[in-house]
Protein backbone atom coordinates (compact mmCIF):
# COMPACT_ATOMS: atom_id res chain seq x y z
CA UNK A 1 0.00 0.00 0.00
CA UNK A 2 1.08 3.55 -1.14
CA UNK A 3 -0.12 6.39 0.46
CA UNK A 4 0.40 10.10 -0.75
CA UNK A 5 0.81 12.69 2.21
CA UNK A 6 -0.46 16.19 1.60
CA UNK A 7 -0.08 19.08 4.15
CA UNK A 8 -2.63 21.09 6.20
CA UNK A 9 -2.59 24.85 5.85
CA UNK A 10 -2.32 24.78 9.53
CA UNK A 11 -2.17 21.62 12.05
CA UNK A 12 -5.36 20.56 14.16
CA UNK A 13 -5.05 21.09 17.96
CA UNK A 14 -6.33 17.34 18.77
CA UNK A 15 -3.78 15.89 20.95
CA UNK A 16 -2.43 12.59 19.92
CA UNK A 17 -2.59 9.66 22.26
CA UNK A 18 0.58 7.98 21.46
CA UNK A 19 0.43 4.28 21.41
CA UNK A 20 1.97 2.49 24.43
CA UNK A 21 5.80 1.34 24.67
CA UNK A 22 6.74 -0.82 21.94
CA UNK A 23 10.37 -1.44 24.18
CA UNK A 24 8.44 -1.91 27.77
CA UNK A 25 5.54 -3.69 26.63
CA UNK A 26 8.15 -6.29 25.11
CA UNK A 27 10.28 -6.67 28.61
CA UNK A 28 7.37 -6.88 31.06
CA UNK A 29 6.08 -9.75 28.77
CA UNK A 30 9.02 -11.80 29.16
CA UNK A 31 9.58 -11.07 32.45
CA UNK A 32 5.86 -11.96 33.25
CA UNK A 33 6.13 -15.22 31.33
CA UNK A 34 8.65 -15.92 33.83
CA UNK A 35 7.12 -14.85 36.49
CA UNK A 36 5.46 -18.29 38.84
CA UNK A 37 1.53 -17.78 38.51
CA UNK A 38 2.22 -14.43 37.03
CA UNK A 39 -0.08 -13.37 34.06
CA UNK A 40 0.81 -11.29 30.79
CA UNK A 41 0.04 -7.92 31.11
CA UNK A 42 -3.23 -7.01 29.15
CA UNK A 43 -2.63 -3.45 27.91
CA UNK A 44 0.86 -3.90 25.94
CA UNK A 45 1.96 -2.35 22.57
CA UNK A 46 -0.41 -3.03 19.99
CA UNK A 47 1.74 -3.87 17.43
CA UNK A 48 3.92 -6.54 14.80
CA UNK A 49 6.40 -6.57 17.01
CA UNK A 50 4.88 -7.06 19.95
CA UNK A 51 2.36 -9.32 18.57
CA UNK A 52 4.92 -11.94 17.45
CA UNK A 53 6.56 -11.83 20.63
CA UNK A 54 2.66 -12.64 22.45
CA UNK A 55 2.05 -15.43 19.87
CA UNK A 56 5.72 -16.97 20.63
CA UNK A 57 5.25 -16.83 24.23
CA UNK A 58 1.85 -19.15 23.98
CA UNK A 59 4.18 -21.77 22.07
CA UNK A 60 4.98 -25.12 24.07
CA UNK A 61 6.50 -28.67 23.78
CA UNK A 62 7.33 -28.62 20.10
CA UNK A 63 6.79 -25.73 17.86
CA UNK A 64 7.63 -23.94 15.33
CA UNK A 65 7.25 -20.09 15.97
CA UNK A 66 7.90 -17.19 13.14
CA UNK A 67 8.32 -13.90 14.58
CA UNK A 68 8.60 -12.50 10.72
CA UNK A 69 10.58 -8.96 11.40
CA UNK A 70 10.19 -8.84 14.89
CA UNK A 71 14.57 -8.57 15.80
CA UNK A 72 13.18 -7.82 19.65
CA UNK A 73 11.04 -11.28 19.14
CA UNK A 74 14.08 -13.04 18.25
CA UNK A 75 16.57 -12.17 20.78
CA UNK A 76 14.33 -12.59 23.68
CA UNK A 77 12.36 -15.39 22.92
CA UNK A 78 15.98 -17.01 21.86
CA UNK A 79 17.05 -16.70 25.72
CA UNK A 80 13.30 -17.22 26.82
CA UNK A 81 13.02 -20.55 25.28
CA UNK A 82 16.57 -21.65 26.08
CA UNK A 83 15.46 -21.73 29.76
CA UNK A 84 12.20 -23.21 29.65
CA UNK A 85 12.40 -26.97 30.40
CA UNK A 86 10.63 -29.79 28.23
CA UNK A 87 10.22 -27.30 25.08
CA UNK A 88 11.85 -27.91 21.30
CA UNK A 89 11.05 -24.93 19.54
CA UNK A 90 12.15 -23.76 15.99
CA UNK A 91 12.44 -19.94 16.05
CA UNK A 92 12.55 -18.32 12.39
CA UNK A 93 11.58 -15.57 10.96
CA UNK A 94 11.75 -13.09 7.44
CA UNK A 95 14.26 -13.62 4.80
CA UNK A 96 15.88 -10.13 5.92
CA UNK A 97 15.61 -11.82 9.75
CA UNK A 98 17.88 -14.90 8.31
CA UNK A 99 20.65 -12.09 8.28
CA UNK A 100 20.83 -10.57 11.62
CA UNK A 101 23.63 -11.71 13.48
CA UNK A 102 22.51 -13.62 16.36
CA UNK A 103 25.66 -15.31 17.52
CA UNK A 104 26.36 -13.30 20.21
CA UNK A 105 23.51 -14.24 22.09
CA UNK A 106 23.81 -18.00 20.69
CA UNK A 107 27.30 -17.92 22.20
CA UNK A 108 26.51 -16.49 25.56
CA UNK A 109 23.56 -18.88 25.73
CA UNK A 110 25.81 -21.97 25.09
CA UNK A 111 28.22 -21.49 27.78
CA UNK A 112 25.70 -20.67 30.34
CA UNK A 113 24.43 -24.79 29.20
CA UNK A 114 21.90 -23.55 26.42
CA UNK A 115 21.30 -26.13 23.74
CA UNK A 116 20.86 -24.44 20.56
CA UNK A 117 21.90 -25.61 16.92
CA UNK A 118 21.89 -23.77 13.91
CA UNK A 119 19.71 -24.74 11.09
CA UNK A 120 20.75 -23.02 8.24
CA UNK A 121 24.30 -20.49 8.34
CA UNK A 122 26.16 -20.03 11.43
CA UNK A 123 25.37 -17.27 13.01
CA UNK A 124 22.16 -17.12 11.57
CA UNK A 125 18.33 -17.31 12.11
CA UNK A 126 16.65 -19.95 12.05
CA UNK A 127 17.40 -21.94 15.26
CA UNK A 128 16.00 -25.47 17.21
CA UNK A 129 16.31 -25.03 20.63
CA UNK A 130 16.03 -27.44 23.14
CA UNK A 131 14.85 -25.60 26.40
CA UNK A 132 16.52 -27.21 29.73
CA UNK A 133 17.07 -25.26 33.39
CA UNK A 134 20.68 -22.91 32.72
CA UNK A 135 23.57 -23.82 35.57
CA UNK A 136 24.73 -19.71 34.57
CA UNK A 137 27.79 -19.10 35.96
CA UNK A 138 30.11 -16.23 34.03
CA UNK A 139 30.07 -15.11 30.87
CA UNK A 140 30.94 -12.31 28.59
CA UNK A 141 29.76 -10.80 25.83
CA UNK A 142 30.07 -7.68 23.44
CA UNK A 143 28.24 -5.15 24.02
CA UNK A 144 28.58 -3.34 20.53
CA UNK A 145 26.26 -5.28 18.49
CA UNK A 146 22.56 -5.00 20.16
CA UNK A 147 21.78 -4.43 23.72
CA UNK A 148 19.05 -6.71 23.07
CA UNK A 149 21.21 -9.25 23.37
CA UNK A 150 22.27 -7.85 26.42
CA UNK A 151 18.79 -7.09 27.93
CA UNK A 152 17.71 -10.98 26.70
CA UNK A 153 20.87 -12.34 28.89
CA UNK A 154 19.58 -10.38 32.06
CA UNK A 155 15.60 -10.92 31.61
CA UNK A 156 16.16 -14.56 31.98
CA UNK A 157 19.32 -14.74 34.71
CA UNK A 158 17.52 -15.05 37.69
CA UNK A 159 15.62 -18.48 36.09
CA UNK A 160 19.71 -19.94 36.64
CA UNK A 161 20.88 -22.40 39.24
CA UNK A 162 23.81 -19.91 39.97
CA UNK A 163 22.24 -16.77 38.79
CA UNK A 164 24.23 -14.68 36.18
CA UNK A 165 27.40 -12.59 36.41
CA UNK A 166 27.53 -10.47 32.76
CA UNK A 167 30.79 -9.42 31.72
CA UNK A 168 30.05 -6.28 29.15
CA UNK A 169 33.20 -6.34 26.56
CA UNK A 170 33.56 -3.41 24.08
CA UNK A 171 31.97 0.14 24.11
CA UNK A 172 28.65 -0.68 25.23
CA UNK A 173 25.18 0.69 22.42
CA UNK A 174 21.90 1.82 23.79
CA UNK A 175 22.69 1.55 27.72
CA UNK A 176 19.63 3.56 28.49
CA UNK A 177 17.87 -0.18 27.43
CA UNK A 178 19.74 -1.91 29.35
CA UNK A 179 19.04 0.31 32.06
CA UNK A 180 15.63 -0.42 31.37
CA UNK A 181 15.62 -4.02 31.43
CA UNK A 182 16.83 -3.24 35.46
CA UNK A 183 15.03 -1.47 36.14
CA UNK A 184 11.88 -2.99 35.33
CA UNK A 185 13.42 -6.70 37.23
CA UNK A 186 13.90 -4.71 40.30
CA UNK A 187 10.66 -3.49 39.96
CA UNK A 188 9.28 -6.96 39.96
CA UNK A 189 11.76 -8.26 42.66
CA UNK A 190 14.90 -9.10 41.31
CA UNK A 191 17.80 -6.57 42.15
CA UNK A 192 20.67 -6.87 39.82
CA UNK A 193 23.99 -4.79 40.14
CA UNK A 194 25.31 -3.10 37.29
CA UNK A 195 28.86 -2.03 38.24
CA UNK A 196 29.51 0.33 34.88
CA UNK A 197 33.18 1.20 35.90
CA UNK A 198 34.14 -2.68 34.85
CA UNK A 199 30.65 -3.14 32.89
CA UNK A 200 29.92 -6.43 34.98
CA UNK A 201 26.26 -7.08 36.11
CA UNK A 202 25.01 -9.48 38.33
CA UNK A 203 22.28 -11.03 38.50
CA UNK A 204 21.08 -13.27 41.24
CA UNK A 205 19.04 -16.65 41.13
CA UNK A 206 15.87 -15.34 42.30
CA UNK A 207 11.60 -15.70 41.78
CA UNK A 208 10.08 -12.34 39.97
CA UNK A 209 7.61 -11.05 41.37
CA UNK A 210 4.08 -10.17 39.33
CA UNK A 211 4.36 -5.81 40.23
CA UNK A 212 5.16 -4.15 37.10
CA UNK A 213 3.66 -1.02 36.53
CA UNK A 214 1.39 0.02 33.68
CA UNK A 215 3.14 0.34 30.38
CA UNK A 216 3.49 3.94 29.35
CA UNK A 217 3.40 5.73 25.92
CA UNK A 218 6.49 5.15 23.77
CA UNK A 219 8.98 8.38 23.29
CA UNK A 220 10.29 6.76 19.87
CA UNK A 221 6.87 6.92 18.23
CA UNK A 222 6.44 10.44 20.06
CA UNK A 223 9.64 12.12 17.98
CA UNK A 224 7.66 12.25 14.88
CA UNK A 225 5.73 14.34 16.29
CA UNK A 226 8.53 16.47 17.38
CA UNK A 227 9.69 16.15 13.86
CA UNK A 228 5.94 17.32 12.64
CA UNK A 229 6.33 20.32 15.42
CA UNK A 230 9.68 21.39 14.48
CA UNK A 231 9.05 21.88 10.46
CA UNK A 232 5.49 23.08 10.58
CA UNK A 233 6.66 25.77 13.35
CA UNK A 234 3.11 25.05 14.94
CA UNK A 235 2.49 23.49 18.59
CA UNK A 236 1.94 19.54 19.20
CA UNK A 237 0.38 17.88 22.33
CA UNK A 238 1.09 14.49 23.01
CA UNK A 239 -0.64 12.29 25.50
CA UNK A 240 0.53 9.20 27.53
CA UNK A 241 4.07 10.29 27.87
CA UNK A 242 5.82 10.37 31.16
CA UNK A 243 8.41 12.83 32.75
CA UNK A 244 10.41 10.19 34.95
CA UNK A 245 10.41 7.77 31.55
CA UNK A 246 12.18 4.32 31.17
CA UNK A 247 12.56 4.95 28.01
CA UNK A 248 16.28 5.98 26.41
CA UNK A 249 14.35 7.61 23.77
CA UNK A 250 12.64 10.33 25.97
CA UNK A 251 15.82 12.13 25.16
CA UNK A 252 14.49 13.24 22.32
CA UNK A 253 13.49 16.72 23.64
CA UNK A 254 16.82 17.54 24.65
CA UNK A 255 17.93 16.28 20.92
CA UNK A 256 15.38 18.58 18.74
CA UNK A 257 15.97 21.53 21.21
CA UNK A 258 18.78 22.77 18.25
CA UNK A 259 15.69 23.03 16.09
CA UNK A 260 14.44 25.67 18.44
CA UNK A 261 11.73 23.26 19.70
CA UNK A 262 10.69 23.51 23.69
CA UNK A 263 8.81 20.89 25.26
CA UNK A 264 6.43 21.47 28.46
CA UNK A 265 4.79 18.94 30.46
CA UNK A 266 0.93 20.66 31.01
CA UNK A 267 -0.73 20.35 34.00
CA UNK A 268 -3.36 17.71 32.61
CA UNK A 269 -0.24 15.65 32.04
CA UNK A 270 -0.13 15.93 28.06
CA UNK A 271 3.26 16.97 26.71
CA UNK A 272 3.39 20.26 24.56
CA UNK A 273 5.54 21.32 21.92
CA UNK A 274 6.05 24.49 20.25
CA UNK A 275 8.83 26.37 18.45
CA UNK A 276 10.84 29.07 19.73
CA UNK A 277 13.34 31.05 17.88
CA UNK A 278 16.43 29.44 19.41
CA UNK A 279 17.24 26.92 16.88
CA UNK A 280 21.34 25.86 16.73
CA UNK A 281 24.10 25.94 14.19
CA UNK A 282 25.56 22.51 13.37
CA UNK A 283 24.45 19.44 15.35
CA UNK A 284 27.41 16.86 16.67
CA UNK A 285 25.26 13.89 18.69
CA UNK A 286 26.84 10.44 18.80
CA UNK A 287 23.73 8.21 18.93
CA UNK A 288 25.06 5.17 20.57
CA UNK A 289 22.31 5.23 23.42
CA UNK A 290 19.36 6.20 20.84
CA UNK A 291 19.85 4.42 17.49
CA UNK A 292 16.21 4.72 16.92
CA UNK A 293 16.10 8.26 16.84
CA UNK A 294 18.64 9.05 14.19
CA UNK A 295 16.72 8.92 11.04
CA UNK A 296 13.95 11.09 12.46
CA UNK A 297 16.67 14.00 13.30
CA UNK A 298 18.42 13.41 9.89
CA UNK A 299 15.12 14.17 8.20
CA UNK A 300 14.22 17.16 10.26
CA UNK A 301 18.12 18.70 9.88
CA UNK A 302 18.10 18.23 6.48
CA UNK A 303 14.55 19.58 6.14
CA UNK A 304 15.33 22.65 8.31
CA UNK A 305 18.68 23.18 6.78
CA UNK A 306 20.85 22.39 9.91
CA UNK A 307 24.23 21.07 9.10
CA UNK A 308 25.31 17.71 11.47
CA UNK A 309 27.65 14.77 12.33
CA UNK A 310 25.70 11.82 13.74
CA UNK A 311 28.14 9.21 15.35
CA UNK A 312 27.57 5.93 16.99
CA UNK A 313 25.25 4.22 14.16
CA UNK A 314 27.39 1.22 13.40
CA UNK A 315 24.01 -0.79 14.63
CA UNK A 316 21.78 0.53 12.39
CA UNK A 317 23.62 -1.37 9.60
CA UNK A 318 22.26 -4.35 11.00
CA UNK A 319 18.63 -3.25 11.62
CA UNK A 320 15.33 -3.63 9.16
CA UNK A 321 17.04 -2.52 6.70
CA UNK A 322 21.08 -0.99 6.24
CA UNK A 323 19.29 2.19 7.42
CA UNK A 324 22.23 4.48 7.02
CA UNK A 325 22.28 3.57 3.19
CA UNK A 326 18.35 3.99 3.16
CA UNK A 327 18.89 7.16 4.50
CA UNK A 328 21.61 8.41 1.99
CA UNK A 329 19.39 6.83 -0.52
CA UNK A 330 15.96 8.69 -0.04
CA UNK A 331 17.36 11.74 1.22
CA UNK A 332 18.88 12.29 -2.03
CA UNK A 333 15.53 11.89 -3.95
CA UNK A 334 14.88 15.58 -1.81
CA UNK A 335 18.25 16.58 -2.87
CA UNK A 336 20.52 16.35 -0.22
CA UNK A 337 24.05 14.99 -0.16
CA UNK A 338 25.53 13.32 2.93
CA UNK A 339 28.40 11.84 3.58
CA UNK A 340 29.03 7.48 5.59
CA UNK A 341 32.51 7.31 4.50
CA UNK A 342 33.86 6.83 8.20
CA UNK A 343 32.37 3.55 9.81
CA UNK A 344 29.17 4.62 12.16
CA UNK A 345 28.65 8.15 10.64
CA UNK A 346 26.00 10.19 8.84
CA UNK A 347 27.37 13.84 7.78
CA UNK A 348 25.15 16.53 6.17
CA UNK A 349 27.38 19.57 5.48
CA UNK A 350 24.57 21.84 3.68
CA UNK A 351 25.30 19.69 0.56
CA UNK A 352 22.23 20.03 -1.86
CA UNK A 353 20.93 20.27 -5.41
CA UNK A 354 17.10 20.87 -6.23
CA UNK A 355 15.50 17.76 -6.81
CA UNK A 356 12.86 18.86 -9.29
CA UNK A 357 9.24 19.40 -9.47
CA UNK A 358 8.20 15.61 -9.18
CA UNK A 359 9.93 13.63 -6.48
CA UNK A 360 10.59 10.09 -6.71
CA UNK A 361 8.52 8.38 -4.10
CA UNK A 362 9.87 7.83 -0.73
CA UNK A 363 11.06 3.50 -0.34
CA UNK A 364 10.79 2.04 3.33
CA UNK A 365 12.64 -1.19 2.57
CA UNK A 366 10.34 -2.83 5.32
CA UNK A 367 11.62 -0.65 8.14
CA UNK A 368 8.52 1.12 10.00
CA UNK A 369 10.88 3.75 11.19
CA UNK A 370 11.73 5.00 7.41
CA UNK A 371 8.03 5.87 6.98
CA UNK A 372 7.18 7.60 9.59
CA UNK A 373 10.69 9.39 9.47
CA UNK A 374 10.13 11.17 5.99
CA UNK A 375 6.30 11.20 5.91
CA UNK A 376 6.64 14.78 7.78
CA UNK A 377 8.69 15.70 4.77
CA UNK A 378 5.22 16.15 2.88
CA UNK A 379 4.81 19.44 4.87
CA UNK A 380 8.07 20.98 2.65
CA UNK A 381 7.01 18.60 -0.79
CA UNK A 382 3.02 18.36 -0.53
CA UNK A 383 1.95 15.35 -2.64
CA UNK A 384 5.29 13.41 -1.51
CA UNK A 385 4.67 9.36 -1.91
CA UNK A 386 5.51 6.40 0.75
CA UNK A 387 5.41 3.34 -0.60
CA UNK A 388 4.56 0.06 1.29
CA UNK A 389 2.97 2.50 3.81
CA UNK A 390 2.11 -0.45 6.04
CA UNK A 391 5.34 -1.42 7.38
CA UNK A 392 4.00 1.49 9.85
CA UNK A 393 2.58 -1.76 11.82
CA UNK A 394 5.46 -3.16 13.24
CA UNK A 395 5.85 -0.65 15.92
CA UNK A 396 2.76 2.69 15.30
CA UNK A 397 -0.34 0.94 13.40
CA UNK A 398 -2.23 4.24 14.05
CA UNK A 399 0.00 6.69 12.60
CA UNK A 400 -0.98 7.25 9.30
CA UNK A 401 -4.91 7.63 11.18
CA UNK A 402 -3.43 10.10 13.84
CA UNK A 403 -1.83 12.15 10.57
CA UNK A 404 -5.06 12.49 8.99
CA UNK A 405 -6.23 13.56 12.36
CA UNK A 406 -3.71 16.34 12.72
CA UNK A 407 -5.16 17.80 9.63
CA UNK A 408 -3.20 15.77 7.06
CA UNK A 409 -4.44 14.26 3.83
CA UNK A 410 -3.38 10.39 4.06
CA UNK A 411 -4.60 8.35 0.41
CA UNK A 412 -3.63 5.73 -2.33
CA UNK A 413 -2.61 7.07 -5.69
CA UNK A 414 -5.03 7.60 -8.31
CA UNK A 415 -5.50 4.06 -10.33
CA UNK A 416 -4.40 4.99 -13.85
CA UNK A 417 -8.11 4.98 -16.11
CA UNK A 418 -7.98 1.49 -18.02
CA UNK A 419 -9.21 3.28 -21.37
CA UNK A 420 -6.01 5.34 -20.95
CA UNK A 421 -3.90 2.50 -19.94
Amino acid sequence: MNFIITPPEQLTETPVKLPLSKSESNRQLIIAALTPGGKLPEAVADCDDTDALLSGLHAAGRATVNIGAAGTAMRFLTAYFATRPGCEITLDGSARMRQRPIAPLVDALRALGADIDYLSADGFPPLLIRGRMLEGGSVSLDASVSSQFVSALLMVGPTMQNGLTLRLEGRIISLPYIQMTLELMRRAGVDAQFNEDTGVISVPYAEYQPTLPPVEADWSAASYWFEIAAIAAEPVRLRGLRRDSLQGDSAVGRLFEVTGLKQTFLPDGDLELELTPDAGSQLNVDFSNNPDLAQTLAVSCCLLSLPFRFSGLESLRIKETDRIAALQMELSKLGFITDASEPGTLVWLGARFEPGEEIEPIETYDDHRMAMAFAPAALFYPGLQINDAQVVTKSYPQFWNHLRAAGFTVEEPAQPDAADA
